[in-house]
């Protein structure tokens, strides 16, 4: 039985997860992913990292960041765990906690100090319990798995330093490793930043553990992954344009 079930029977949460889903499905028929879907794939997981780093507070220019001449260790960060995110997509749902150090590791490498790096400030029962709601769970839809890990993880900041690029990644992570999103094209993290205000606010209201701030970051989950289907057409114009 599906642990989350009850969360679709809040107001408008089903249709407007229904709604992100179909926003999907048709960017995933782009024409550029026939020919091009690893240029895709590689730009949006680009797009993505810039704009978790944005979230943290560490805004650059996409133009800038493509040319190297970033260095700031939270940018960087979040680039490697783009990078790394593919080689942790299987061990994920099999040793959450472990894929959540091992992420730290990666985003907050020259950040925090090395002692620091995969290793918890606290919340541990709750990261318990969260990681026993990954292992293993075939039974909740991917998007609102997914909503829950980033929303627990945000809430929680179980890490010192960009505990939210962690946060964002294991979400994707989630979306990937359920099939929702196989090839990593849906950069949620641009429909994050996109809708700021809402993003930090949903997120807010969720921490109060009501029905209606659950309601409120799902919806918000929701539009940002439409946003973030809107980016793969968006990106696969660019690419026939260049081909």
């Amino acid at each position: 039985m599906d642990p989350l079930a009850p969360l679709l029977e809040l107001a408008d949460v089903a249709p407007a997860l229904a709604e992100a889903r179909e926003s999907v499905d048709a960017a995933m028929r782009h024409r550029a992913l026939r020919r091009h879907g690893g240029q895709v794939a590689a730009e949006a997981s680009l797009r993505a990292a810039v704009a978790s780093a944005a979230l943290e507070g560490n805004k650059y220019e996409l133009d800038d960041v493509r040319a190297g001449t970033v260095t700031d260790p939270v940018l960087q960060g979040a680039l490697r765990v783009a990078e790394g995110i593919g080689g942790l997509v299987d061990l994920w749902p099999r040793a959450p906690r472990q894929v959540l150090a091992k992420l730290h590791v990666l985003a907050a490498g020259g950040v925090v100090p090395a002692e620091h790096l995969g290793r918890l400030t606290g919340g541990a029962e709750r990261i318990d319990a969260l990681a026993g709601l990954v292992a293993g769970n075939e039974e909740t839809p991917p998007l609102v798995l997914a909503a829950i890990v980033h929303a627990e993880l945000i809430t929680l900041r179980p890490f010192a330093g960009p505990a939210g690029v962690v946060a964002r990644a294991a979400a994707r992570l989630t979306l990937i490793g359920r099939g929702f999103d196989p090839r990593g094209l849906v950069a949620v993290e641009l429909g994050h930043l996109a809708r700021e205000p809402e993003y930090v606010g949903s997120a807010g209201a969720y921490a109060t553990g009501t029905p209606d701030g659950v309601r409120s970051w799902l919806r918000h989950y929701a539009s940002a992954i439409t946003a973030g289907a809107q980016e793969i057409t968006t990106i696969g114009d660019g690419v026939l344009a260049t081909v």
